[in-house]
């Protein structure tokens, strides 16, 4: 009987592990994020990788922006849930959506 109950409780125990943050790309090339839109949770990282020549942001209206530059990656942990459009400030035909769960 008290294997029965170890089991169980390892079993809560392990149901209760908070998932683990991840980091997602978004790959820059041509003046196109891709993918354009992305699932994420609060905790994840974005990491955009700009594969083109030259530089470009990832900017919220009213919030948050990230240099990117040309050749290189840049990232950023999202800490609040909610959908955000994002763009390049300097290209604003780029467009980009992060959908963050809770």
């Amino acid at each position: 009987m008290q294997n029965r109950h170890l089991w169980i409780a390892l079993t809560l125990a392990v149901g209760i592990v908070p998932a683990q943050a991840e980091t997602i790309q978004v790959t820059i090339d041509r003046l196109v994020f891709s993918p354009a839109t992305v699932e994420a949770k609060v905790g994840d990282t974005i990491e955009w990788v700009n594969k083109d020549v030259f530089a470009h942001t990832a900017t919220v209206k009213g919030g948050w922006e990230v240099m990117i530059p040309p050749k290189k990656s840049a990232s950023l942990t999202l800490k609040t849930a909610g959908p955000v459009d994002y763009f390049c400030r300097l290209h604003p035909n780029m467009k980009g959506r992060l959908v963050v769960a809770p």
